[in-house]
């Protein structure tokens, strides 16, 4: 250190030495500085420590005001953006502003025969369901059916106790065998009294009586056939045998019962499952283009669907379409026929029936998601060669899956939007894109689309 900044900093700190001294003896005067400024020094610590507390709040306290000041307009700024970026997209979909082309997935109109057809829910009926009952009362011997079973007509199921029912025969068949012995004895006096009666031998009276005699043994040998024949019924009652062609339900009796003609739960219930019919209604303005099909003679092609719509049960033909109109609902009801070779309709099952009224060759189809819905109707995004978009109206006839029918508004091979609408007005600049692989592995959905089909509740 220089001897002037020494003798200043000795002079500052209020000692009395001069800088002579100092300057001969620096080490000296150190140590002499250092002692005698101890008391001092204490002080301005204790003062410098307050300060340094004050001076970290007062930092703090600086630093949060400076953080919040330059933080709250970004955070305004974002919400700004935020707000100017919707406005920005809503720009973009009310037009072609300056946010550039708007990216669609495209497809186009093209030709397809499609049917036309009226959709109704049915339900699954048997043809023909009986419950088998005993005609005769005694015991069940024996039940030869398995639960479940599918029989035909004349297989037997069970067997009554058939001892009563034997004896039974027997006793007619001995009482026809005694009248036919009378009867025999009667003919022969009455040759004998027609020779007695021609010599005059005997009264008329008394031939009138043997010849009445045969008559009425002849009436009795009649009488003692018809008991055998009910006897020989009653007893092929006893073997209880299928009488249709039909699947076993539950057992409702066990062997050993005692069973009746007259007890109401029968023994089991036997089904038609093949072939099937479905009964199903239909709202009866849709009735006349039925009958226009030919469907009063039957014919028309039915399909059997599950309640998703989704897969077809089976296919089968219009058997009849119902005489009247049910005024109470307004629908008519009509009854289809299904071979259900594989059994997938059964006897009370909530099915949709699918009329096919007709096939529409070479007809205008899209992809379903090209249709949108406003307060106009329907309507579709062609896009224009020069790449921006049209607001077509369209006139959709039905939807089936993933294609709809169009009647009106588009031609074959004109080019829609099939995704990104939501982006889109009439005049919007587009930009092709290919769809995801997510949307590509989507499964179509199947819609409740505005067509010529009839939706109507239980039959």
């Amino acid at each position: 250190m220089r001897p002037g900044a020494l003798a200043r900093t000795i002079r500052l700190n209020r000692f009395s030495l001069n800088d002579a001294e100092v300057i001969r003896n620096q080490t000296t005067t150190w140590e002499v500085i250092a002692y005698k400024a101890l008391p001092h020094a204490n002080e301005v610590c204790k003062k410098m420590s307050k300060r340094a507390i004050f001076g970290i709040i007062g930092a703090l306290v600086l630093l949060i005001a400076w953080w919040g000041f330059h933080h709250r307009p970004a955070a305004a700024g974002s919400d700004q953006s935020r707000s100017t970026g919707a406005t920005g997209s809503s720009g973009r979909r009310g037009g072609s502003g300056g946010g550039g082309p708007v990216p669609v997935v495209a497809g186009k109109v093209e030709q397809k025969d499609m049917p036309i057809y009226l959709d109704g829910l049915g339900t699954v009926q048997a043809f023909n369901t009986v419950t088998v009952h005993t005609r005769v009362d005694g015991q069940l011997q024996q039940v030869l059916f398995s639960e479940g079973q599918d029989l035909k007509a004349g297989d037997l199921i069970a067997v009554v106790d058939p001892r009563p029912f034997q004896s039974a025969l027997d006793q007619a068949i001995a009482k026809k065998a005694q009248d036919e012995a009378q009867l025999a004895n009667a003919k022969v006096v009455l040759e004998r009294n027609t020779d007695l009666l021609k010599k005059k031998v005997i009264a008329q009276q008394d031939f009138d009586a043997s010849k009445y005699s045969g008559d009425s043994l002849q009436a009795a040998v009649q009488a003692d056939q018809a008991a055998i024949e009910n006897a020989r019924t009653q007893l092929d009652y006893t073997q209880i045998k299928s009488p249709i062609n039909g699947r076993t339900g539950v057992r409702l009796v066990d062997v050993g019962n005692i069973v009746h003609a007259s007890d109401q739960t029968g023994m089991v219930v036997i089904t038609q499952m093949h072939p099937i019919s479905v009964v199903f209604t239909l709202p009866e303005q849709n009735l006349q283009e039925i009958l226009n099909q030919g469907g009063a003679s039957g014919g028309l092609k039915v399909l059997a669907l599950d309640r998703g719509n989704t897969n077809t049960l089976d296919e089968g033909a219009l058997a009849v379409v119902d005489n009247e109109i049910d005024p109470t609902t307004g629908t008519v009801k009509l009854k289809a026929t299904f071979p259900n070779n594989e059994l997938k309709l059964w006897p009370g099952k909530f099915v949709n029936a699918r009329l096919i009224l007709t096939t529409r060759k070479d007809a205008t189809v899209i992809p379903s998601s090209v249709v949108q819905r406003g307060p106009q109707g329907t309507y579709a995004y062609l896009i224009k060669p020069d790449k921006t978009v049209e607001m077509r109206p369209i006139k959709v006839a039905q939807t089936e899956g993933n294609l709809a029918l169009v009647d009106e508004g588009l031609r074959p091979g004109e080019q829609v939007v099939v995704d990104g609408q939501y982006k889109l007005q009439p005049g919007a600049h587009v930009e092709l894109t290919t769809p995801q692989p997510s949307q590509q592995r989507r499964p179509p959905q199947l819609r409740q689309p505005t067509r010529k089909t009839a939706s109507s509740g239980k039959p």
